[in-house]
Formats: structure tokens, sequence, C-alpha cells
């Protein structure tokens, strides 16, 4: 199949085949990803297009293949709890409450903190600077910076976990 016939017979189907695809997927730019694929694989087939009754039905068929593909990718990487988890992100007070309270709890164990590990752990996590940026302020080697941080962290999860079991 030469160019002009590709464009002819295959490029007209597009709408149909979007259409197609976004009942299946519900993702518009799923839906479009899909039917880019389906062109490129047609593409690629255009030799041996020839000997298919009809294109259309092929076109449907590859974009119902590459559609329900991704649906199983999908489902593998957002896994059965999607749903469970979709709904965990809206606040409950309690949940609100909740996070409010662990976060007074950290802020309270970081004050406990040896002077260096504190000062470095607020640089970091506080203030978002970079380890050598840390390094050049405090005057230590990036590694002791990170070896801080380290032991910081460290002790707060400790701390944590062992208030938490009270």
């Amino acid at each position: 199949m030469e160019q002009n016939r590709y464009r002819s017979e295959v490029l007209p189907l597009r709408e149909l085949l979007m259409g197609y695809s976004l009942r299946l997927l519900s993702n518009a730019a799923d839906a479009e990803d899909v039917v880019q694929e389906v062109f490129l694989k047609l593409w690629d087939m255009r030799e041996g297009l020839g000997k298919y009754d009809s294109v259309k039905a092929l076109a449907l068929h590859i974009t119902r293949n590459q559609c329900l593909n991704r649906i199983k990718v999908r489902s593998r990487t957002v896994g059965e709890g999607s749903i469970a988890f979709e709904r965990s992100t809206e606040r409950s007070p309690h949940m609100a409450l909740e996070q409010k309270d662990g976060v007074m709890r950290v802020m309270g164990l970081i004050e406990g903190l040896p002077e260096t590990q504190r000062i470095v752990l607020k640089m970091r996590h506080v203030e978002g600077l970079e380890v050598e940026e840390i390094a050049g302020l405090t005057g230590c080697s990036p590694d002791a910076v990170r070896m801080n941080l380290s032991r910081a962290r460290k002790r707060i999860k400790e701390l944590f976990v062992k208030t938490e079991i009270r």
C-alpha cells in the first residue's frame, strides 16, 4: 500500500478509533496514545494491508488489543487497592488531627537531638538545603553531614516508634 492509499484509507479512521478507545479506557490521553500506536502499527504493516478484507476491522481489532494491554498494565501498577487509596486521599478531621499530632511529636523529638544533628536535620528537611550547601554553612564535610543526617533520622525513627508503643 503506497502512502496516498494509506492516507485515504487509514487516516480517516482516526475519529472512529478515538471514540472506540475512549469508551474502553475512559481517559482521553490514553485513548490518544493508543490511536497513535495503532497508526504506527498499521504504517509498519502497510505493505501487507492489501491481504486483509477490511482495514477498518483490522484497525479496530488492533485498537481493542492495545486498550486491553493498557488496562492490564494499569491494573498491575495501580493494584486492587486503588479504590481504597482514592478514598483515603480525602482527609477526615480525625486523620488531620492524627497527622498534626505526629508532626508535633516529631518536632519535639528533633529538639531533643544533639545540636549538630538537630541543626543539620532542620537545614535539610525544613529549609530544604542540599548536603553540599549544609556542608559549606556548617564547615563540615559532605560525608559528615550525611552521617549526621542518617543518625538523626535513625534516632527520630527509634524514638517515634518507642513513644508510639506507649
